[in-house]
C-alpha cells in the first residue's frame, strides 16, 4: 500500500479522507476495538470547519453540534454572574465561519469514519503496531499478533504517548502547565439548564465545570482537583465529585459514558519526519486542553501532510516536498502551544487569537511572493472565501486541486482549475492557491508561474 496511518483519531481519519479523494492507497489502523468513546476535545475553530467544508464534511459536522453558550458562575448554590466564552466577531465574505462549534469528539470522528467509508478507505481495528523498520522503498510495521504491514510510507497520529515517536527515537520536550490533577468526563446529569456551561470555582483554586454537550444528552464534566487528590474515575467518585462541589445531590448524575484523569502540560516533537515515517497530531505536539488548539491543529497537520503525500507517491513531485512538511507544521505547532499554554493560565482571550485563521506559512519555501507591491493577501497566507463570476471561492477549492485566481492555466491540466479574477480583497495581481487553501504564488504575471507549478505538482493529473 502507499501509506499506513496509525490511529483513528480525529488526525488519522482527517488523513485517511484525504488520501482517498486523492486516490491514494492507505490504511488506518486502531489498537482499540472501536472509535474512541468519549469528548476530550469538543470545540472546532473556524480554520477547521474550513477544512471539514474542503473535506465534504462540514454539513454533517455542523447537524452534530452547535454553538457555545454562555458561562454561569455558581457560589454557594447561587447564580452570581454569567460571562461570554469567547470574543465574538462578525462573518464577512471571507470568513465565513468565526466562531467555535461544539460537537463531541466521539461524534467528529464518527462523522469522519463515515466520510472515509463512503469515499472507499476502512480502519483496521483492533490492529496495534508495536514496532516499525524502515528502508530505503518503504516502512514495514509490526503488529501486536506478529504479523506485519508494509507501506511506502507510515503516518504516526497514534496520541500523547506515541508508540511510533518512541520506536523512532524522537524525543519531545516540553513544560507541566499545571501541576494540580484534572478530570474530564461525559456524564448524564439532572438539574441544570443546558443553555449555560455551568462554573463552580472554588477560592483555592480547584472547581468543577458542566458543560451540555451540543448534540447530545450528555454534560462534559471538567474538574480541578485540590494538590495531592487522586481522581476517582468511577461512577460513584464522579457523583461524589459534583456532589461536593456544586448544589446537586449525587443522585443527579444518573450516567457515566467515559473519564480520564491528566495533568495538562505541553509536549513538542524534535522531528515531524524520520525518513518515511511523518509524525501528526498529538503524537507531533501535545497542548493543554484550554483554548481548543490541541485537535484543531492536528486535523490541519493532516491536512498539510495529505496533498504533499498524495503528489510525491503519484511521481508529480520531488520527494523534498516531503520536508516542507515539518518546515510548516512544526512551527505552527510551536506557536499553538505557546498560545494554549496563554489561554490556560488566563493570559489571552479566546477569540480572534484562537479561532487559527491567521495562521500562515509566509516565511516557508513554498510560499513565492514575486509581486513589486503585494496587497493585503501575501503568498504564504489563508486564502479567504470570496465570489468571482459568481463562483464561491471556497467551492472552487474544494477538491484535491490547485486552484489560479487571475489567469487562465498555462497548459491544460486536471490537477489545476482557473478562474479569471480574484477578489478585490486580495489585492492586485495573480494568486495560486494550494489544495490546502494557502497561496502558494503570487505574480503581477504569469512569469516564474508554471516552474512553481510544476515543481509542486500542481499540473500533474489528479486520481
Amino acid at each position: 500500500m502507499d501509506v499506513l496511518i496509525v490511529g483513528a483519531g480525529p488526525t488519522g481519519l482527517a488523513l485517511g479522507i484525504d488520501l482517498a479523494r486523492r486516490g491514494v492507497e492507505a490504511l488506518v489502523v486502531e489498537r482499540a476495538d472501536r472509535l474512541f468513546p468519549g469528548s476530550r476535545g469538543k470545540g472546532l475553530q473556524p480554520r477547521t470547519q474550513e477544512v471539514f467544508h474542503d473535506l465534504g464534511v462540514l454539513e454533517a459536522i455542523r447537524a452534530a453540534g452547535g454553538p457555545y453558550p454562555a458561562q454561569m458562575i455558581w457560589k454557594e448554590g447561587e447564580r452570581v454572574g454569567e460571562q461570554q466564552m469567547f470574543e465574538k466577531f462578525e462573518p464577512d465574505e471571507g470568513t465565513p465561519w468565526t466562531e467555535p462549534w461544539m460537537v463531541a469528539q466521539w461524534r467528529t470522528q464518527e462523522v469522519l469514519h463515515a466520510r472515509l467509508t463512503e469515499l472507499g478507505g476502512q480502519v483496521a481495528f483492533g490492529c496495534e503496531v508495536v514496532a516499525v523498520d524502515q528502508d530505503a522503498s518503504g516502512v514495514t510495521a509490526r503488529l501486536g499478533d506478529g504479523t506485519t504491514l508494509r507501506a511506502r510510507c507510515l503516518v504516526a497520529a497514534d496520541g500523547g504517548r506515541s508508540v511510533i515517536r518512541e520506536a523512532l527515537g524522537v524525543a519531545m520536550s516540553g513544560d507541566t502547565v499545571d501541576p494540580a490533577p484534572n478530570l474530564v468526563a461525559d456524564i448524564r446529569l439532572r438539574g441544570l439548564d443546558r443553555d449555560h456551561w455551568h462554573m463552580f470555582p472554588r477560592d483555592d483554586g480547584s472547581g468543577v465545570a458542566l458543560c451540555p454537550l451540543a448534540g447530545t444528552d450528555d454534560f462534559q464534566l471538567q474538574a480541578r482537583h485540590a494538590g495531592g487528590t487522586t481522581p476517582d474515575l468511577s461512577l460513584e467518585g464522579i457523583r461524589a465529585l459534583v456532589a461536593t462541589y456544586t448544589h446537586l445531590g449525587a443522585e443527579a448524575v444518573t450516567g457515566l459514558r467515559w473519564a480520564s484523569d491528566f495533568r495538562p502540560r505541553t509536549g513538542l516533537a524534535d522531528r515531524f519526519r524520520a525518513g518515511r515515517v511523518f509524525l501528526a497530531g498529538d503524537a507531533a505536539h501535545i497542548h493543554s486542553p484550554a483554548g481548543g488548539q490541541g485537535l484543531n491543529t492536528s486535523v490541519q497537520d493532516a491536512y498539510n501532510l495529505g496533498w504533499k503525500l498524495g503528489a510525491v507517491l503519484r511521481g508529480a513531485a520531488p520527494e523534498s516536498l516531503l520536508d516542507t512538511y515539518e518546515e510548516e507544521r512544526r512551527a505552527v505547532a510551536a506557536e499553538m502551544l505557546d498560545l494554549s499554554t496563554a489561554v490556560h493560565r488566563g493570559e489571552v482571550r479566546r477569540g480572534r487569537a484562537t479561532v487559527q485563521l491567521g495562521l500562515e506559512y509566509r516565511a516557508s519555501s513554498l510560499s513565492q511572493e514575486t509581486r513589486a507591491h503585494p496587497g493585503e493577501v501575501r503568498a504564504g497566507d489563508r486564502a479567504p472565501d470570496g465570489t468571482v463570476d459568481g463562483v464561491r471561492l471556497f467551492d472552487a477549492f474544494r477538491g484535491p486541486h490547485w486552484t489560479l485566481l487571475g489567469a487562465t492555466a498555462p497548459r491544460a491540466a486536471s490537477g489545476l482549475r482557473s478562474l479569471p479574477a480574484a477578489p478585490a480583497s486580495y489585492g492586485p495581481g495573480l494568486f495560486l492557491i494550494r489544495p490546502d487553501g494557502y497561496v502558494g504564488w503570487a505574480g503581477d504575471t504569469t512569469e516564474g508561474l508554471a516552474e512553481y507549478a510544476t515543481r509542486r505538482g500542481a499540473f500533474a493529473p489528479t486520481a
